[in-house]
């Protein structure tokens, strides 16, 4: 199986645009002012049968007031690279809509709080035969203004292999919490 991912894929989400309360909780998730702008992750897929994969993503956020598309440039350690860009709809002041080149459908994206949760069906295979998987995303804002994204990836409902994707501001925000 040869992750294409973009998880996040999926949603490649940046750091410090929040103000934090006085608790020190992280501020609620807005997708549109988190991703604004230019954001940096680092990333690792791990399957099943051992097989790991690292990437760095450089994400780029436009919002229109309504729509915000983020371009996601993926840098895998073994120099392949590759681009995929999400658009989300704000649907409501906690919903967004999402669609993405290699998404089957749309997901509906749900924020309560600092944390986001959608899944969504990708054919991972680049050729013309098909290989769907579905990726179940949960973001979690955190209160030092990083995001963290873990990933579960299934196949006819069975777990096939785990994502992990952190953002932030900075390159080296994002490569000092580089997940392992």
């Amino acid at each position: 199986m040869r992750p294409s991912l973009a998880p996040v894929t999926a949603l490649a989400f940046g750091t410090a645009l929040f103000a934090l309360p006085a608790t020190g909780v992280a501020a609620d998730l807005k997708l549109e002012e988190f991703f604004k702008g230019t954001t940096h992750a680092y990333g690792s897929f791990k399957a099943i049968n051992g097989k790991k994969r690292e990437f760095r993503v450089l994400l780029n956020g436009k919002w229109n007031g309504k729509t915000l598309v983020l371009r996601e440039d993926f840098f895998y350690t073994d120099g392949e690279r590759d681009v995929k860009t999400w658009r989300f709809t704000k649907t409501s002041p906690t919903t967004y809509s999402g669609t993405r080149e290699d998404v089957r459908g749309t997901t509906t994206v749900k924020v309560k709080g600092n944390t986001a949760k959608f899944s969504y069906t990708v054919d991972i295979d680049n050729g013309p035969k098909t290989n769907l998987v579905k990726f179940k995303d949960t973001l979690i804002l955190k209160k030092d203004g990083t995001l963290r994204n873990t990933a579960r990836v299934s196949k006819f409902g069975i777990p096939v292999a785990r994502v992990a994707v952190n953002f932030a501001r900075s390159k080296a925000g994002a490569a000092a919490i580089k997940p392992r």
